[in-house]
């Protein structure tokens, strides 16, 4: 692969340093200002964009980075029309990027020491030849020695995520169904605990969990998405609620409501809430929505998307009938 301006390399130890002084500069800046105004990215120059899985990503990163990940097949699809800004989540990002504001963008990868080693179907080369056509005035780097020796030199910079312990990838369409267990007080498997978070404004769970406020307003909630054709909504007028009429069965279309599932639950983020989503048991039905919004708004693949929720709420198992039409819904986006 050949880029028009090659990304360079930048030590550990200089983007250490470069980390250390914008942190210093927001102590300051909040110091003199309210932290109301600060800006999601604060003021920073430096752009660092995190080129690996999502799911790595979301188990540990540098503080500050964004990832960048997108579907391998998408970037060797689209390889010379893709253009950096669409890789970008945030909308702010993508905006300073183009107005030139960034003093420098670094990109990181799992491990990558020389740029003669890096695969050109990479996701970082991707990106770099992206960043070479259309940011001739900013600099491109790559962290030398990627996450893994950053982290494991200065993890005080790093975001480590608090996951149940993560269990070993298999196809969903291999995974037997979820038997119902009950514990010593009779409350079923999916009722016990509370909603697990998939996102910072994503939660799922079940019908149990949606009828207690209190464990509702103590995560933040706002708005409820329903995945059901007969449960209640307990608390219309406090909370924001949307219903998908959907059986849990081999015949349901629940594919025809994705993309409304994530308008809504896009529309709730926007506006700064949750949302909890839910079926009556939080297993077939409502896994099988934020499935589909982690592939369409993460670009993940079906079993990416599978793992990263599992990890969270090990007891989800999407009928075959809704895997079906999840590995439908992957091959149009």
């Amino acid at each position: 692969w050949s880029p028009v301006e090659p990304p360079q390399p930048i030590d550990c130890y200089v983007m250490r340093k470069l980390l250390m002084r914008e942190r210093d500069g927001e102590s300051r800046e909040r110091d003199a200002s309210s932290p109301s105004a600060a800006s999601p990215l604060g003021n920073s120059r430096y752009l660092l964009l995190d080129c690996r899985s999502f799911l790595a990503y979301s188990a540990s990163h540098v503080r500050g980075s964004l990832n960048v990940h997108t579907n391998p097949i998408l970037l060797r699809r689209r390889r010379r029309g893709i253009r950096a800004t669409q890789l970008l989540p945030s909308a702010e990002a993508r905006a300073r990027l183009q107005a030139g504001l960034y003093a420098a963008v670094v990109l990181v990868d799992e491990r990558t020491r020389e740029l003669s080693a890096l695969r050109a179907d990479s996701t970082l080369a991707m990106v770099a030849l992206a960043l070479g056509r259309e940011t001739r005035g900013t600099p491109v780097y790559f962290l030398r020695g990627g996450y893994e020796k950053f982290h494991r030199d200065f993890s005080e910079l790093c975001l480590d995520a608090a996951l149940t312990s993560p269990c070993k990838t298999t196809p969903p369409a291999l995974l037997p169904p979820v038997p119902i267990r009950l514990h010593t007080a009779g409350t079923p498997t999916y009722d016990q605990g509370g909603p697990v978070e998939i996102l910072p404004f994503l939660y799922l769970g079940s019908a149990y969990h949606a009828s207690r406020r209190e464990l509702l307003d103590a995560i933040g909630i706002t708005a409820l998405l329903n995945v059901s054709a007969d449960l209640p909504n307990h608390f219309e007028g406090l909370f924001t609620y949307k219903s998908i009429p959907v059986e849990d069965n081999h015949k349901a279309d629940i594919g025809a409501w994705f993309l409304e599932a994530i308008d809504f639950i896009d529309s709730t983020r926007r506006g700064g809430g949750r949302v909890f989503v839910h079926c009556h048991a939080g297993v077939s039905r409502s896994a099988t929505i934020c499935l589909a919004y982690l592939m369409k708004t993460r670009r993940l693949r079906l079993d990416e998307a599978f793992e990263f929720v599992r990890q969270r709420r090990s007891v989800i198992s999407p009928n075959f009938n809704f895997l079906g039409q999840l590995q439908s819904f992957e091959v149009q986006i």
